[in-house]
Parts: C-alpha cells; sequence; structure tokens
C-alpha cells in the first residue's frame, strides 16, 4: 500500500493523546513481527502503555491495530472482530509451513485444473469448519510453542479448531497461481486454508502473499506507514540530552530462522526494523 502523504486526520493534525488512549492503524511492513512494530512505534513516540489487537505473521503486511493508555481495555473487543485478508496461493506445491518460510516439499500436477473447478473447491470453506493451524505457529503443544517443536523435527499433534469463513472467492486465475479474497472470524489461518484448499483440489498449495485490508470497521486504507509514524515524533523535552542509539541485535536463528530462509530465497530487499527494534 503506497501513501503520497500523510493522513491530514484531525488526530494527526491536532496531536494524540497516548495516555488517554489512541487506536492507531498501521500498514505492517513485510518481515517485521507485530511485536517489531509495537517496540518500533512505542520506542519512536515514547508511549507508555501500548500493545497490539491482533498478530499478524511477518511474511503477511497490511492493517495492524495499535492500541495505547487507556484504549488497551479495547484490545480484546477490537480482536474479536472480523477480519478480511487478500493474497495468492501457488498451487501444485507444498511447504511444511505452509508460506514462503521453508523450502518446497511436494510438487503435483495442476495442468488439469479449470475454472469451474477451482470456484467449485472454494464452497466446503464457507460457513463454521473445523480447522487445524499450522505446526509452524504459536499455537501452544505440551507448554511449548508449536513452532519450536516444528524446527526441532518433531512431530506434534495440532487440535483443530472451529473457525467461520464468510466470504472467500477467487479473485484473479493465473494458474498455478491464484489470488483470494477471504472474510473470516478470528483465530483464522489464512497459511491453513492455503493447505486445505489445495488438498481439496488434489494439487497442494501454499501462501505466497497475504495483506490484511479490514478489522470490523478499520481499514487499511486509513493506516499508517512506519515513515509517516515516525513523523509524528514528539520533540525531545527542553534539556533532555539525546540518548545513543542501542548497538543492533543479532538475528536469533532459532526464532526467525523461517525469515532467514526466506530472505536467502528472495531478491527484493526486505524492510526491516532498524537498530532501536529488537528483532526477536
Amino acid at each position: 500500500m503506497e501513501h503520497s502523504e500523510a493522513p491530514q486526520t484531525p488526530a494527526a493534525a491536532a496531536g494524540f493523546d497516548f495516555e488517554a488512549g489512541e487506536i492507531l492503524l498501521v500498514d505492517k511492513p513485510l518481515t517485521w513481527s507485530s511485536f517489531d512494530v509495537v517496540r518500533k512505534v512505542k520506542n519512536t513516540l515514547r508511549i507508555k502503555k501500548i500493545g497490539h489487537a491482533g498478530t499478524l505473521d511477518p511474511l503477511a503486511t497490511g492493517l495492524l491495530i495499535l492500541c495505547t493508555g487507556k484504549k488497551t481495555k479495547q484490545i480484546d473487543q477490537i480482536q474479536a472482530q472480523e477480519k478480511e485478508y487478500t493474497g495468492t496461493f501457488r498451487l501444485g506445491q507444498t511447504t511444511p509451513s505452509f508460506d514462503l518460510e521453508t523450502p518446497v516439499d511436494a510438487e503435483l500436477p495442476w495442468q488439469h485444473l479449470t475454472e469451474d473447478e477451482l470456484r467449485a473447491a472454494l464452497t466446503p470453506f464457507i460457513g463454521v469448519i473445523e480447522q487445524t493451524p499450522p505446526l509452524f505457529s504459536a499455537v501452544k503443544v505440551n507448554g511449548e510453542r508449536a513452532y519450536e517443536v516444528a524446527r526441532r523435527g518433531d512431530a506434534a499433534e495440532i487440535k483443530s479448531k472451529q473457525i467461520t469463513i464468510r466470504e472467500f472467492e477467487l479473485t484473479r486465475i493465473a494458474l498455478p497461481e491464484v489470488d483470494f479474497r477471504v472474510t473470516c472470524s478470528k483465530g483464522t489461518y489464512i497459511r491453513s486454508l492455503a493447505r486445505d484448499f489445495g488438498q481439496g483440489l488434489g494439487c497442494g498449495a501454499h501462501l505466497t502473499k497475504l495483506v490484511r485490508t479490514r478489522i470490523g470497521e478499520y481499514l487499511l486504507a486509513d493506516a499508517l506507514t512506519m515513515p509517516q509514524l515516525e513523523a509524528l515524533r514528539p520533540p525531545r523535552p527542553e534539556g533532555e540530552a539525546e540518548r545513543p542509539r542501542r548497538p543492533r541485535r543479532e538475528r536469533q536463528p532459532e526464532r526467525r530462522a523461517g525469515l532467514e530462509y526466506f530472505n536467502a530465497t528472495h531478491a527484493a530487499s526486505p524492510t526491516e526494523p532498524d537498530s532501536d527494534t529488537p528483532v526477536i
């Protein structure tokens, strides 16, 4: 999403009151974790109390909602609202993480598929369904994050859960890729939807692009980019010395191994948090 200039909202013009509470709409950059964004905004805008209302995977972009001050009490309410996503599935290939964080582990023919077959395969996923989260996820397995189990190469049983998908449509068909739009309940994994859609077609699939465009009535079109947020940095109080920049922390491969693989296999340089944002 591109913005030619910072939106002229009343809050931007008059100044934020972060202690009383603000709801900030952020366009999360590719490869940043949701926590990266929270820490960057907290440090840049000198916010004492801040949290996000719904995690986005590092390889997803789009709407991330931050709540500050007394508005943090609304986080659970915002998280529970319906989400809308757009993105791309790559048919005929599967990966262990169901996205681009891990290498392709199987290839199957997709050339026989017709548009009618593709659209018919959407129907079983609309409504209240059972969905199994990815093993490469933050779901707890015996007190441990599932992705920690996965990266050790161990097997783990992930329990399915009930979700609701209200809309699921294909917006572009250019095989082996298809673009989609989905509106869904809290807790839906679009990576799992990619896997299940591919299984239904008999050819496998994985997620190659994901953008969150809406949470409830909050729209990505109204979100600020990170540079626009940084431009709202308040002036340093008179007499306060500027603190030296902290040295950049080294990546921790055990937590960000998937991003290391993604960065190594994609020519475009990702946008990364700068040195005052811990990479976790």
